[in-house]
């Protein structure tokens, strides 16, 4: 197939592409590479890959490169509550808008298959999986934007969401700021972190079970088209309290207690229910412990040096 991924350069993008090059598609990567990304040089090789130098909010842009795409990935975003609350119109812009004009622009028999997040559930009710029939109730900018733009691609028809649990993981283009990355960062480097409404839960899954969730979706387009999905791993819907604790099974030095002031800013609370997409065919690969096992290792690699004590 011919493939168009937006933002193909980003964290998750640079897990996707690679799979689908190695499948034989034809893949065209349209990307800004904000952050002076290069996690995708070792793909240059490939002569199944384009790689566009722009923005997905560039309408003449996108509607050149929908000219022979067989499917759509919009990963293109500004990903997280902190990022979108510190510019709000950029957030609306890129989240929003910019799937506007790819939903505009594309024929009918172009598929969209689109990461959401599964934060949209905002916080559920206790001991109860949310299921793809629970009601959204985003508590986030992020959540809200998110979930606006589901609906939308969802009425437009030929396409299929990802409510995405939290990622975790090694990627090419690597971030820090995920909370299963970031505390076992903190294990690694810090020994210690405090935690605060230590009680809050959400679901995990790894960044290489996202992209294979994509192919499977790809493949199986027709028996789950006009549906959402949750994915993300069901022996992991985790307390920070008991995250902390399958991290110290791997950093046994880490040393964590919650605070009984303050409070996260981040209010999400919820547990998720992974079976509809189970049935369709989804099986995980990498278990949550795999994960921490894989970032201790990379961050003998990665390090984040502008400002540390050590």
């Amino acid at each position: 197939m011919k493939i168009l991924v937006t933002g193909g350069a980003g964290y998750i993008g640079s897990v996707f592409v690679p799979k689908l090059l190695a499948q034989g598609h034809q893949v065209t990567v349209l990307d800004n590479f904000m952050y002076s990304q290069s996690s995708l040089l070792d793909c240059c090789g490939d002569k199944n890959l384009t790689i566009v130098r722009g923005d997905a909010r560039n309408k003449s842009l996108i509607a050149d490169c929908l000219k022979s795409a067989d499917a759509i990935f919009p990963l293109a975003c500004l990903t997280g509550a902190p990022l979108c609350n510190q510019d709000p119109l950029e957030a609306q812009t890129v989240i929003v808008d910019a799937v506007k004009l790819i939903l505009e622009a594309r024929s009918k028999d172009q598929i969209v298959i689109y990461p959401t997040t599964n934060s949209g559930y905002g916080v559920g009710q206790k001991d109860k999986s949310c299921t793809e029939e629970t009601p959204l109730n985003p508590v986030s900018l992020y959540g809200k934007l998110k979930t606006e733009t589901e609906k939308m691609i969802l009425e437009s028809g030929n396409a299929i969401t990802f409510r995405l649990a939290t990622a975790f993981g090694i990627s090419p283009r690597m971030r820090l700021d995920l909370l299963v990355n970031d505390f076992t960062y903190r294990a690694v480097y810090d020994r210690f972190i405090v935690l605060f409404e230590a009680h809050f839960k959400r679901n995990y899954i790894h960044v290489r079970d996202i992209a294979n969730a994509f192919i499977l979706g790809l493949k199986n387009f027709e028996k789950m088209k006009n549906e959402p999905y949750n994915v993300g791993l069901s022996d992991a819907n985790l307390s920070k309290l008991e995250l902390c604790e399958e991290i110290r099974k791997h950093v046994k030095e880490f040393y964590f207690v919650e605070s009984k002031i303050g409070e996260d800013p981040d209010k999400r609370d919820y547990i998720v229910s992974n079976e509809k997409i189970e049935k369709a065919g989804f099986k995980p690969k990498h278990s949550l412990s795999d994960g921490i096992v894989e970032l201790v290792k990379g961050y003998k690699i990665v390090k984040r040096t502008q400002y540390a004590n050590i």
